[in-house]
């Protein structure tokens, strides 16, 4: 009996929203998109709108709080809410195109170290060992460095440093796809090598590329706010939300929602990204799913 072709869709759907973290996390993440894609909307005031007689503002529910100002406020006045809506803009948006920078050399020179392992491939491996042998922040650095601070420097720098972990994991996959009994019927078929590639063997490897492109994205937003607290990533006064924890370090111990409120966004932003991350595993892979 034929399968409709729904079925595999309704089983993947099925499986991801059994997974409750997984079906938190998109929510979540879904909010965060839309609180981004209306900020100019919802906001109350502009990020860089600064209230001096506000400034350090304690959050409405404490004592001497205002609901005009319901995070409270930063050093400079400027309201804590609308920098994390507005923020939400620049971290997501460069998270995404770090991964999509990422990606698709990722693809391409992880299909050549598989097809050719002893020639090109054994090249492209050993440079990304040398790459995976650095601290992924310190090499972010270096980069940043030598290109200067900026939002789109900082969006290559994070690509660079996310590219060995595509490479091997292509490999790796290719390497299986080979071996089985498809691939040798193409090749009788007369497949030339692109073919085999690109139409073949990458579409039976999207499974795993799919899941490390959404943990690649949690760690992108990860390295983003780390180069934005030392400076060398988006610069102020842009509401970017590691660069607001980092012009809040010098009040962190008279005012305690400078700091704790970035961060809190930062952390659940990465854990609902990671919890759709293992969603999508257990729902692509079936092997890896939980036992109930």
């Amino acid at each position: 009996m034929l399968i409709p072709e729904s079925r595999p869709r309704r089983d993947f759907f099925k499986a991801f929203a059994a997974n409750r973290g997984a079906l938190f996390g998109l929510i979540f993440l879904c909010l965060m998109v839309l609180l981004a894609c209306l900020a100019p909307w919802i906001a109350p005031y502009s990020p860089i709108e600064q209230f001096r007689e506000h400034m350090l503002q304690v959050p409405a529910w404490s004592e001497g709080g205002s609901w005009d100002f319901i995070l409270g406020t930063d050093e400079a006045g400027r309201d804590i809410l609308s920098r994390l809506i507005h923020g939400s803009r620049l971290s997501l948006l460069i998270g995404f195109f770090a991964v999509l920078i990422t990606i698709i050399p990722g693809v391409c020179l992880g299909l050549i170290a598989g097809f050719y392992p002893n020639g090109a491939g054994r090249v492209i491996m050993r440079g990304t060992d040398i790459m995976l042998a650095l601290p992924a922040v310190l090499l972010a650095i270096a980069i940043m460095a030598i290109m200067g601070p900026g939002i789109v420097n900082a969006m290559i720098a994070i690509a660079i440093v996310g590219l060995p972990a595509y490479i091997r994991l292509v490999r790796a996959s290719v390497m299986t796809e080979l071996e089985k009994e498809y691939v040798t019927a193409s090749k009788l078929a007369g497949a030339n090598t692109l073919r085999l590639m690109f139409v073949a063997v990458l579409p039976n490897c999207m499974a795993p590329i799919i899941v490390q492109a959404t943990l690649g994205f949690s760690s992108a937003i990860l390295d983003i706010a780390a180069l934005g607290f030392l400076g060398l990533g988006v610069q102020p006064p842009a509401p970017e939300w590691g660069t607001m924890l980092a012009t809040a370090r010098d009040y962190i111990d008279r005012a305690w929602w400078v700091v704790t409120f970035p961060g809190l966004t930062i952390l659940l932003t990465v854990l609902a990204i990671n919890l759709i991350g293992d969603g999508l595993r257990d729902a692509l892979d079936p092997k890896l799913k939980r036992a109930e």
